[in-house]
């Protein structure tokens, strides 16, 4: 067996606690390819959890029967600090209380550090250049100032990630189906890991915007193309993706251990275990533009009801929910109607009912960008 568990403490926030970090390393170091895959970082999202758990299970099997290939590194809880935030027994893990921010927001750039140091250093060997650029992908995640934990957290798991083929970020909508974020450069393999996932939306950006975790990892390849390969080849060499597990609630041993098995049929696909990944499953959505999903704000406060269900198809113009204001004098004045600015599928709403001003409530996948929807700031806070 190759397995290997790697325990790393971070940065201590305080006398007498300290928080770790939990890696399962398979394969031989330094093999390829490498996929990284990381549960919670919205730590409040739970099911990516169990999910993790069940690929673990099945990796150590693969991992007995010496039918690992390629390096795999799973990350259970890639969130200490948010999975212990609670305040009065209510669990808060999507923003650091200690003033971060969104755990999955401001992720850092590191194009132009790494355009600095292999400008002048590519040649046409397609391999040499992706070699020197990952060497200098790690040679600046090493520079990270740490100063604070938020900062060790995110500097370890990228230390992790940076130099992998296939980066897989495993969360959960408030009340969803299943689906999946990627870049526009990687259609063809977003849309076969929805196959696998059995995403019922699969939602390709150009520039998501918030720099996120998974585009940290994987856009600095196409901004490289874009600034030196007119130079020389650069390939887009890391696929990541934000698996959404359908609802936080979700939380189910069937359903998890089909999700890890899905991720262990992609991952065999891409060379990185043995045997047979059967045919792809049917797609269950043809993947469509971030920037054409309507995401539907409240534009008052008030109780939400739903009038179209998860997975219906709604045209634009249609109501999908009423919002109720409770105060209102009469019954007739206390109801707003709520309406998709595209048609295209409900997948995903919030799971209060109860709604403050400009909280952004459901998302409609649509086929048209919209032009309300600008790149580069696609994603909700």
């Amino acid at each position: 067996m190759s397995k290997v568990i790697e325990t790393l403490n971070l940065l201590s926030p305080s006398p007498g606690t300290r928080h770790e970090l939990k890696l399962h390393r398979y394969g031989k170091a330094g093999a390829r390819p490498k996929a990284y895959i990381q549960a919670a970082l919205h730590a409040d999202e739970y099911p990516g959890l169990l999910v993790a758990q069940h690929l673990i299970s099945q990796l150590d099997e693969l991992d007995r029967r010496e039918e690992i290939e390629g390096e795999i590194v799973v990350v259970p809880v890639a969130n200490p600090i948010g999975l212990g935030q609670r305040i009065n027994d209510q669990h808060l893990g999507r923003y650091e209380l200690a003033g971060g921010g969104n755990f999955n927001r401001n992720w850092p750039d590191l194009t132009e550090a790494v355009v600095a140091r292999v400008a002048g250093h590519l040649t046409q060997d397609v391999a040499q250049n992706a070699a020197k650029i990952r060497e200098a992908l790690e040679q600046e995640v090493a520079l990270l100032e740490v100063r604070k934990e938020l900062d060790d957290l995110r500097k370890t798991l990228l230390q992790n990630s940076i130099g992998a083929d296939i980066v897989l970020d495993l969360h959960s909508d408030a009340q969803a189906l299943p689906h999946l974020y990627a870049s526009v450069h990687h259609l063809e393999l977003a849309a076969e890991l929805g196959c696998d996932l059995g995403a019922r939306a699969v939602l390709i950006e150009t520039e998501a915007g918030g720099s996120p975790f998974d585009e940290c990892n994987a856009g600095v390849w196409w901004k490289l193309n874009e600034r030196l390969g007119h130079k020389a080849p650069i390939p887009l060499a890391c696929f990541s993706s934000t698996i959404e597990l359908r609802g936080e609630q979700d939380v189910d041993d069937d359903l998890a251990s089909q999700d890890a098995s899905a991720i262990v049929r992609f991952l065999q696909r891409r060379g990185l275990i043995k045997g047979d990944p059967k045919a792809l499953p049917s797609a269950l959505c043809t993947p469509t533009p971030l920037e054409g999903t309507d995401i539907v704000y409240a534009p008052a406060a008030g109780i939400v009801v739903y009038r179209k269900q998860l997975g219906d198809w709604v045209e634009a113009g249609e109501v999908i929910a009423e919002l109720i204001d409770p105060m209102a004098d009469s019954a007739q004045g206390a109801r707003i109607p709520m309406i998709s600015r595209t048609s295209g599928l409900f997948f995903a709403h919030m799971s209060s009912r109860l709604l403050a001003p400009g909280a952004a409530f459901a998302k409609i996948a649509g086929e048209t960008p919209l032009q309300h929807r600008e790149a580069g700031n696609l994603l909700e806070a």
